[in-house]
């Protein structure tokens, strides 16, 4: 890696720390429908305003030693965690994509992806259900990102790139709704929430239609292990709901971290 390689490469790191401060507030705020800029940031036991030094990703959090400056009150360490994981997440994306491949295009809409991901899977396991602005956002703002970014499917150009995302949130989306209506007919109860349906079809705009056909095996697979495993523990029933969205992210994540190269020398092991 050469000198400006590093310099943007710590670049990403800290911009992901910081937006990672704001997916903290977005996860608080939205399922609460609270507005994201106002009032300002505030210790929820004491109403104290949080200083802007108090408030520096991670650091601000160590610094205090998890507790609030004025009332000592304990800060759950789930923020520093997720502003550490979203810098790190936009740092290996940076990595992988922008630097050794070289399409910093590709990255950064990665990034925004993941920040979407995130922001989904924690509503989804707190709430159960999918923010619209992560799923019908991604149904719209990606197809016009694969117009900008064509080497999001692997173009030159953006009609080709415009043509494979439409598709592929034709597949994600109509996909998905048909398994949807399948399993209500066959369990007699919603086996897919339209959250996941509208979700599927926002990473098929971004990725394409061949990361739907990973996606729903990786997510299925996910799913399936981590059920069982809750179930053996007595943590959930068999008739429990669990939230599917989280899964949908993870092999979102495999795709994007290198999941495409996987599923296109498996294709080609197949002779597909």
């Amino acid at each position: 890696m050469s000198f400006l390689d590093i310099y943007w490469s710590v670049s990403v790191l800290l911009a992901g720390l910081l937006f990672g401060s704001f997916l903290n507030v977005c996860i608080y705020r939205i399922p609460l429908e609270m507005s994201l800029s106002y009032p300002p940031s505030t210790c929820p036991k004491c109403n104290t305003r949080i200083k802007w030094y108090d408030n520096v990703p991670v650091f601000g959090w160590l610094a205090l030693g998890g507790k609030c400056r004025m009332c000592k009150a304990p800060i759950s360490s789930r923020y520093p965690i997720i502003e550490l994981l979203f810098g790190l997440i936009c740092l290996g994306l940076w990595v992988g994509h922008g630097v050794f491949q070289e399409h910093p295009g590709v990255a950064i809409t990665y990034c925004l992806a993941a920040f979407g991901l995130l922001l989904g899977t924690f509503v989804d396991i707190a709430e159960m259900w999918l923010p619209d602005r992560v799923t019908i956002g991604g149904m719209v703002v990606f197809p016009i990102l694969s117009v900008l970014v064509p080497e999001l499917h692997g173009a030159t150009e953006w009609l080709p790139s415009l043509k494979a995302s439409l598709l592929g949130l034709a597949v994600g989306f109509g996909g998905f709704y048909g398994i949807g209506v399948v399993g209500k007919i066959v369990f007699r109860k919603d086996a897919m929430g339209f959250g996941d349906v509208k979700l599927m079809g926002g990473l098929g705009a971004l990725f394409g239609w061949q990361a739907v056909l990973f996606i729903l095996f990786v997510s299925s697979l996910f799913g399936s292990i981590i059920g069982i495993s809750l179930i053996a523990m007595n943590k959930k029933e068999m008739s429990s709901q669990i939230p599917f969205g989280p899964y949908l992210a993870l092999a979102a994540f495999a795709w994007m971290f290198g999941g495409a190269h996987l599923w296109a020398a498996y294709i080609q092991w197949m002779g597909l």
